[in-house]
């Protein structure tokens, strides 16, 4: 399988013993910047291997930011984090929309971040080329990785609790341009017996807020937990998958006296929770659903009986008529689920009940990329109602896959646009 880990490079060398010059050095600064801003991130990774004074260009501190603008317009890599046999691998792929909306077939490795208390970790979130990743033994430990240049940074740990379950959330506010983590932990007073005495045993919880690269979030230091108090939802414990407009979006637990799950916001900038209309009818309000963001818009994946799902999309963001049925998708069954497969850990179980996740649109077909139980990728033509399985060697038996944008963007003080 290829590897991004710096591949062997030929530096040309003039009979003094220094770089050759090139074309690249000729050219004004402007010029060169905005070349290099043209070309995927791990182009320009290759290109500061060839000499010293082409890694001094790829360094320019003005071309991450240029390269971010670029980088919106175009089409994102889709990542792969492998479950089994640790959760410590991440694999890459690009999405072409030169080849007719169809995958690349070549899967890339990437180096894993460097900490030894992160040997097993989860996708928090992606967000303008950086992951957030949380160690998933022991919810303690939170990083930034950009796994292209492999700029890392650890994050300050946080108070451990007794049988903590955690929800995470990972964005950009967009007043500030800061990174924010967002942990939200329940836990019991003291150790209590089966898991599944402890999920319904929960009665405190606390919401911590992390700004990342100082100067913003609600009065609080940059770098340290805050505290905002007790949470006002029952959030699932899965990573926020929708972040729209400085928000981070969770399918909270139904109340007692309603069945229904409420689909809950947390607004960065003014770190408060929200609650999102949802329809007043529909499989949002008697099915399992999942959020993601579709084409710009918010949108809700219901898994609906006999493997049949619906999409449905919010149109105007907060306005509860707004929403309306996108596609209703047919029961299928990829090939890779037909194939026999080693029993399920608890983590990744919990996870593959969710079914079916949408990620994404294709370009240049409107196909919608689908992942079916963590196992299969199948891209769905709802014009013609055709289902086609994407095959990629060397994809992982269990995976969680998500878009990522590739950027050169720092882990710590750029300011990023939401």
């Amino acid at each position: 399988m290829d590897s991004v880990s710096e591949p062997p490079v030929k530096r040309g060398r003039s009979r003094a013993g220094g770089d050759v010059a090139s074309g690249m050095e000729r050219l004004p600064r402007e010029i060169a910047l905005d070349i290099l801003s043209r070309l995927p991130v791990t182009s320009i990774v290759y290109f500061g291997l060839v000499s010293k004074s082409w890694r001094e260009l790829a360094r320019d501190p003005l071309l991450p930011e240029l390269q971010l603008v670029r980088s919106a317009r175009s089409e994102p890599f889709l990542v792969f984090h492998c479950d089994l046999p640790v959760q410590n691998h991440l694999y890459f792929v690009e999405l072409s929309a030169h080849q007719g909306g169809t995958i690349g077939v070549s899967m890339k490795k990437l180096c894993p971040p460097p900490w030894a208390d992160m040997a097993e970790f989860e996708v928090v979130g992606s967000f303008n080329g950086i992951l957030c990743l949380a160690d998933s033994l022991f919810n303690e430990s939170v990083c930034l990785y950009n796994p292209f240049t492999k700029d890392c940074h650890l994050l300050p740990r946080t108070k451990p609790y007794p049988n903590q379950e955690v929800a995470f959330g990972f964005g950009v506010d967009p007043k500030t341009g800061r990174f924010k983590v967002v942990r939200v932990v329940y836990y019991t007073k003291a150790a209590t017996g089966t898991s599944r005495a402890r999920r319904t045993a929960y009665q405190l919880s606390e919401v911590q807020v992390l700004t990342v690269g100082g100067g913003g979030g609600g009065g609080g230091g940059g770098g340290e937990w805050r505290s905002l108090g007790k949470a006002p939802y029952q959030i699932t414990r899965r990573p926020s998958e929708a972040v729209l407009h400085g928000r981070l979006h969770w399918v909270a637990r139904p109340r007692r006296s309603l069945p229904i799950r409420p689909l809950v916001s947390f607004y960065l900038s003014e770190e408060r929770f929200d609650e999102v209309p949802i329809p007043d009818s529909g499989p949002l309000n008697w099915c399992n659903y999942q959020v993601t963001v579709l084409g710009g818009s918010l949108a809700a994946i219901a898994n609906c009986y006999h493997g049949k799902i619906e999409i449905w999309a919010m149109k105007v963001y907060g306005e509860r008529d707004s929403w309306g049925k996108k596609f209703s998708i047919g029961s299928h069954v990829p090939r890779a689920l037909r194939r026999k497969s080693p029993s399920l850990p608890p983590r990744i179980f919990r996870r593959a009940n969710a079914k079916v996740r949408a990620l994404c649109f294709l370009e240049g077909t409107g196909e919608v990329l689908l992942e079916y139980k963590s196992r299969a990728l199948v891209a769905y033509d709802p014009k013609k109602d055709m289902f086609r399985d994407i095959h990629i060697k060397g994809t992982p038996t269990w995976f969680q896959s998500f878009t990522h944008l590739g950027t050169l963007g720092r882990t710590t003080d750029l300011p990023l646009r939401d």
